[in-house]
């Protein structure tokens, strides 16, 4: 990368940190999970060594060595103000086995050492090609035997109608000096375009597309996608055969569902199975044209494993994944142990049908221990003990409700158990970097965001951002109420209920106590409470 280009990719950064926050699909749970599906073995995230290249101020880095603190994790990115940034808020955190240094991506070397996980999330598509093959490159040589590798990047054919709006993007905004500057005029740019393109023209349908994407994201996301000199999309195929050319194979895509080609309908899965002829690689290739992908998020392991990489699910397997879910009848009403078929509404707004009591106890048992993961073989017991049938008869059904719910994504999986509590306890505790968040700093900013068990960021109510700091272990519900109390009479906290204020000691306790329970359980679901 020459010396100009570094200084202006550095001042992007600089000028408009990245946002730095949890992506779930890059956590190390996950990825382990991920290469146990498809049949490898990766290491345990518990003692993990990481890696994440283009690290920015470690809001993706810093949970993962919070909840594993016996993992060992490094970050590295080009802006040494997100650097700095990041190290701060980790002090905050008091999170130690987190190293994150300022420096290019291609000067990482041998002496850095193997990582079971390398991340590089957000940073291959924005880079010249040197870097992506420096990414590529760190990713084959830095990675151990049995690693994983996660790189995500722009892919066409989706971001050959983006780079219209790209471009001219930059035709108006890019002489501008000031990086709110150019976004301005890059704005302006489009909303003339909008107003001006013909109703049956390609730019017409282009911005129809894109202008809602334009308009609800933030400024980072914007100038890095848009704005910045480097964005340079690939097909699947090539970014495959880059990767090769390092000595990396292809393993899977961090969000499975998209990989089954039966999620695309009869008349798109036997075409596509007779014309890819056994190869996932095709079958990936010809379903970004079908659905015109923009973006993916590739998983790579070392050449040597990729004879062992199997994409026909394995019911042992999934036998030993542990599982989450939620669930709700879409008629608001509680689901039933019958064989009334009832539709209703899974994770990310899917849309399943339960039709037999196995499936509406399965749905039942999930979503009352939801955000906590449970073992197939406790699923399968608690379905026996709630329909009333032998263990013997309800495995096979679980077993395939299961399957079909992972391949649709209407389901999470982990290889170990989530650390999350499926009951609110007596002394309920949230990890130390949770409660020293920095967020959770003042009771007057209009949100805060923490980091769940999950890998998630869940924004909270005034009262469980005033609860979390307390919640160590050491404290019951009765204490945390008296706490309540405590910041009310500092008048800090409001009482109010029914829109008046909570006068009187014995109905300040009350409600205190209520409000404990409430927040607590909020908590819970949020997959903040530690089991």
């Amino acid at each position: 990368m020459t010396d100009t280009l570094t200084r202006t990719l550095t001042s992007y950064y600089d000028e408009v940190p990245y946002d730095s926050h949890p992506f779930p699909q890059t956590s190390i749970e996950h990825l382990e999970a991920l290469a146990w599906l498809f049949g490898l073995e990766a290491p345990a995230p518990a003692k993990a060594r990481v890696l994440e290249l283009g690290c920015a101020a470690g809001g993706n880095l810093l949970p993962m060595g919070a909840r594993h603190p016996l993992a060992k994790v490094v970050g590295v990115d080009l802006s040494q103000v997100q650097i700095r940034l990041g190290q701060e808020a980790q002090a905050r955190m008091r999170v130690s086995n987190v190293e994150m240094r300022a420096l290019s991506i291609a000067d990482i070397d041998d002496s850095f050492g193997t990582f079971d996980y390398i991340i590089c999330h957000g940073v291959y598509s924005w880079v010249p090609p040197q870097v992506q093959e420096a990414i590529l490159r760190v990713c084959a040589r830095n990675l151990a035997p049995t690693g994983v590798a996660y790189v995500s990047y722009n892919v066409y054919p989706g971001w050959k109608a983006r780079e219209i709006v790209r471009d001219a993007m930059i035709l108006r905004g890019g002489p501008r000096d000031a990086p709110q500057e150019k976004l301005a005029y890059a704005r302006g740019m489009l909303e003339f375009l909008e107003q001006s393109a013909r109703p049956d023209s390609v730019l017409k349908k282009t911005l129809e597309e894109t202008m809602p994407i334009v308009r609800g994201s933030n400024e980072s996301y914007l100038l890095h996608e848009f704005l910045e000199p480097c964005n340079a999309p690939c097909y699947f195929k090539e970014f495959v055969q880059h990767a090769a050319d390092q000595g990396l194979a292809y393993l899977c895509d961090a969000e499975p569902s998209t990989m089954f080609v039966q999620n695309y309908g009869e008349k798109v899965r036997e075409p596509l199975l007779r014309e890819c002829g056994g190869s996932q690689i095709m079958m990936e290739q010809y379903l970004d044209f079908l659905v015109n992908r923009t973006f993916r998020q590739s998983l790579l392991v070392p050449q040597a494993r990729a004879a062992g990489v199997r994409y026909r699910l394995d019911r042992d397997r999934l036998r030993q994944l542990h599982y989450a879910g939620v669930f709700a009848a879409a008629d608001g009403q509680p689901l039933t142990l019958d064989t009334h078929e009832q539709p209703a509404t899974a994770q990310r707004g899917l849309r399943v049908t339960l039709r037999l009591p196995v499936h509406k106890a399965v749905a039942q048992v999930l979503d009352e221990r939801h955000p906590a993961t449970i073992s197939v073989d406790a699923l399968v017991d608690a379905v026996s003990s709630r329909v009333g049938e032998p263990r013997a008869a309800v495995e096979a059904p679980v077993l395939a409700m299961l399957e079909e719910l992972l391949i649709i994504g209407a389901v999470r999986f982990r290889r170990s158990p989530v650390i999350t509590a499926a009951q609110v306890p007596d002394k309920p505790q949230a990890l130390m970097s949770v409660r020293q968040s920095p967020t959770l700093a003042s009771l007057t900013a209009p949100t805060a965001l923490v980091c769940n068990q999950w890998h998630e960021s869940v924004g909270l109510s005034l009262l469980e951002r005033c609860l979390l700091p307390m919640l160590d272990g050491a404290r019951d519900h009765a204490q945390l109420a008296a706490h309540l109390q405590a910041e009310a009479r500092a008048e800090r906290l409001r009482f109010i209920k029914d829109g008046q204020p909570v006068t009187g000691e014995a109905e300040s306790e009350a409600f205190a106590r209520e409000q404990v329970a409430l927040a607590l359980q909020g908590l819970r679901r949020k997959g903040l409470l530690l089991a």
